[in-house]
C-alpha cells in the first residue's frame, strides 16, 4: 500500500479537541487513509452521508440519542459528510457536547460541506485536503529513477489509485470516472438544470489547458449565458475537478489584470474527456499536458508541506508569458515549464525589470525532482 503523504498531518491533530475535516473528490483514496491510520484500533464508528439511514438518522439527532449510539467508542468517522443535512449543526453538537470522541468527517464537494461547516465549525476544526496520488508519494514508494520513467505514461492516464494498481485498465476506469461519478455531488444539485453543458464545458476547458479562458467563448460552446458559465466552473472547482490560476499584475501597465487559466487536477481525467488516450510520441499537445501535470503535482506538493503560497501566472498584452509565479513570505518565485529540456527559455526583460529580485528557474523532464521533491 502506498503510505499518503497526508497521513502524519493528520495524526498530529487527533486528539486536539477539534474536528478533523478531511476533503478531495471522489476515489482519491479519503476513505483507505482514515483505515490505514485505524486499522489497528476497534473503538471507532464509521457512517456513510451517502446512506439514506444515516441521513435520517442526523435529522433527528439529539446529544443523548448520539451518546447512545457512539457508546463506549472513542473515534466517529462520517464519510461524504456534505450528503447529510444540517451537518454543520449536527458535528458542532458532536465537538461540544461529547469532547471525549474524536470526529473526522470526510467530504467530496467543499461548496456543500464547508458552506454548511464554517459557521457551525470556525474555530472547531483542521482542515486537510487529499488529491490523486501524487509525484512525490510515487517516488517514494518504488524510487525516483522508476517514476521518471513513468512520466509519460502518467501524462496520459494520470495518478487516480484505481489507474495506478489497475495497469491495463486504465481506460476503462478514467471513462467510468469521467462519465458522471466525479461530479456525482454537483449533478444533484437543483441549480445544474442542464447537465449535458456542464459536460460540454469540461470538454472545452480540457482543449484549452494551458490557454488564456474565455467565459464568453465557453458561454457560446455550451449554449449557456457567461454567468451560468462562471457558477458551473465554481462548482467544478468545489468538487476538486479543476482548479483556477489568475494572472498576476503590480507594476506593468501592459500586463493582464482579470485573465485565468484553468488546469485539471489529474491529467487522465482531462485526456478522458476528449477521449484522447494517444501516447505521448502522437500528440500536438505534449506542452499542455506538461503544463497541467506540473500545475497540479505542485498545488499537491505545497498542500502536502504545508508551504502556503500564492500562485499566478504571468503575461502582457504582447504575449510576453511566465508560466507560474509563486510568493511566499514575500519572496516572488517564477517557473517556466518546458517538456524539452534543452528548449530555450529567457525571462522577459520587461519582467525582470519590474520584478528584479525574483527567482527564475525552467522545469523540465530531467529536473523535476527539484521541483516536486
Amino acid at each position: 500500500m502506498i503510505k499518503r503523504l497526508l497521513t502524519e498531518n493528520i495524526e498530529s491533530k487527533l486528539g486536539t479537541g477539534k474536528a478533523i475535516i478531511l476533503l478531495g473528490p471522489r476515489q482519491v483514496g479519503k476513505t483507505t487513509i482514515l483505515k490505514s491510520l485505524f486499522k489497528n484500533l476497534e473503538n471507532e464508528i464509521w457512517l456513510n452521508g451517502d446512506e439514506l439511514d444515516v441521513q435520517d438518522l442526523f435529522a433527528k439527532m439529539s446529544s443523548d440519542r448520539l451518546k447512545a449510539i457512539i457508546g463506549n467508542k472513542k473515534i466517529i468517522i462520517i464519510d461524504e459528510a456534505q450528503r447529510i443535512p444540517e451537518i454543520g449543526l449536527r458535528l458542532k453538537l458532536i465537538t461540544d457536547q461529547i469532547q471525549e470522541v474524536q470526529l473526522i468527517a470526510t467530504g467530496s464537494s467543499s461548496f456543500e460541506l464547508a458552506n454548511k461547516l464554517n459557521e457551525p465549525l470556525t474555530g472547531r476544526k483542521w482542515e486537510f485536503h487529499l488529491y490523486p496520488l501524487s509525484f512525490k508519494e510515487m517516488v517514494n514508494h518504488h524510487g525516483l529513477l522508476t517514476e521518471t520513467r513513468l512520466i509519460p505514461h502518467r501524462l496520459i492516464f494520470g495518478y487516480y489509485p484505481d489507474v495506478v494498481n489497475h495497469i491495463g485498465d486504465e481506460k476503462a476506469i478514467l471513462k467510468q470516472l469521467s462519465d458522471s461519478y466525479l461530479y456525482k455531488d454537483i449533478l444533484l444539485l437543483d441549480q445544474i438544470k442542464k447537465p449535458e453543458a456542464l459536460i460540454k464545458l469540461l470538454q472545452g476547458i480540457a482543449y484549452q489547458v494551458g490557454s488564456q479562458i474565455s467565459y464568453n467563448e465557453l458561454a457560446q460552446l455550451c449554449g449557456l449565458d457567461a454567468k451560468t458559465i462562471e457558477k458551473y466552473i465554481q462548482l467544478l472547482e468545489q468538487a476538486y475537478i479543476i482548479f483556477r490560476l489568475g494572472s498576476f499584475s503590480r507594476n506593468l501597465r501592459n500586463e493582464l489584470k482579470k485573465s485565468r487559466k484553468i488546469y485539471f487536477y489529474d491529467n487522465g481525467i482531462r485526456n478522458a474527456l476528449i477521449a484522447n488516450f494517444n501516447q505521448i510520441e502522437n500528440r500536438n499537445d505534449i506542452g499542455a499536458l506538461w503544463e497541467n501535470f506540473l500545475m497540479a503535482e505542485r498545488i499537491k506538493h505545497n498542500a502536502y508541506q504545508q508551504e502556503w503560497v500564492n500562485h499566478w501566472y504571468w503575461r502582457t498584452k504582447e504575449q510576453q508569458e511566465i508560466d507560474l509565479l509563486e510568493e511566499s513570505n514575500g519572496i516572488l518565485s517564477a517557473f517556466e515549464f518546458k517538456w524539452n529540456p534543452t528548449a530555450k527559455t529567457k525571462i522577459p526583460n520587461s519582467f525582470v525589470q519590474a520584478y528584479p529580485d525574483t527567482q527564475f528557474k525552467i522545469i523540465h523532464k530531467d529536473n523535476i525532482e527539484t521541483f516536486l521533491l
